[in-house]
């Protein structure tokens, strides 16, 4: 729809009015960023040992000498030959700002239930360098609700996001906060889920100031139009549809979370 065409003072008055909503939008997402960090912690109790590029590493290690640890859940199943095409939008965002959550003593980890050989390939394919291990070989994705048995879904709706829900992928995404304290306990601090992940994704938000917006209506769900850095048309463009081995389920696990609130 073509907006009103108006006065160049008209147009600031109707910015001034919009500009006091997006300030009481604001002091509202600050109250919020306050009350999370007053949440409750949990002490995790299991010693977690991952699969590394260089071997074995335990949870405490990928703190990499900081107390805090932010994991980001990457969707990239076992069997599974590369990782999801939305996963991989949100981490290409990592490598640019991984070095100032550094400065800000956080660490930044993805996991993933992929062999780490399958990790590695898939990381060099991207150009990416943030660390990202493997949880094949232990409960972390299970104990943290982003990854799912045949049995549990075949009866119909899984625990994610703080309820049952119907979810179409035996993994899901999200992002998990711990701390370490001095004697080296850890506690789990934060978990967010499913459109809890949006504010993260920082091309969405310039997508958000353009006058066609994200411009997914019509779309078959959210998210349908990315695609791996290395695999939009030259021009830029987009074709529906992921056409490689993992693109089913891929696909279907980012339909979910577009329709997960």
């Amino acid at each position: 729809m073509q907006p009103k065409i108006v006065s160049p003072s008209e147009w600031v008055e109707a910015r001034k009015q919009f500009l006091a909503k997006e300030k009481k939008f604001t002091r509202l997402r600050d109250e919020l960023s306050r009350e999370r960090r007053q949440l409750p912690w949990e002490r995790v109790e299991k010693n977690y040992v991952f699969d590394g590029p260089n071997g074995k590493v335990k949870l405490a290690d990928l703190f990499d000498g900081r107390s805090q640890l932010v994991v980001y859940h990457f969707m990239f199943g076992p069997d599974w030959e590369q990782g999801c095409p939305s996963c991989s939008f949100e981490a290409d965002h990592f490598n640019a700002f991984i070095v100032h959550l550094k400065a800000r003593d956080v660490s930044l980890v993805a996991v993933s239930r992929a062999p780490i050989s399958k990790i590695e390939a898939f990381k060099k394919r991207m150009a990416w360098n943030f660390p990202w291990v493997s949880a094949n070989q232990n409960d972390f994705n299970r104990d943290y609700h982003v990854s799912f048995t045949k049995e549990e879904m075949a009866k119909g709706k899984l625990e994610y996001n703080y309820g049952l829900t119907e979810f179409p992928s035996e993994e899901a995404p999200g992002v998990s906060v711990f701390y370490k304290d001095a004697n080296g306990d850890i506690f789990h601090t934060y978990s967010t889920y499913a459109r809890g992940l949006d504010i993260l994704l920082g091309a969405y938000n310039y997508l958000d100031m353009v006058p066609k917006g994200r411009d997914e209506d019509g779309l078959p769900f959210t998210m349908s139009w990315v695609r791996h850095h290395d695999r939009y048309e030259t021009n830029g463009a987009s074709q529906i549809g992921v056409k490689n081995a993992s693109g089913k389920e891929t696909d279907r696990g980012r339909e979910a979370t577009s329709k997960t609130a």
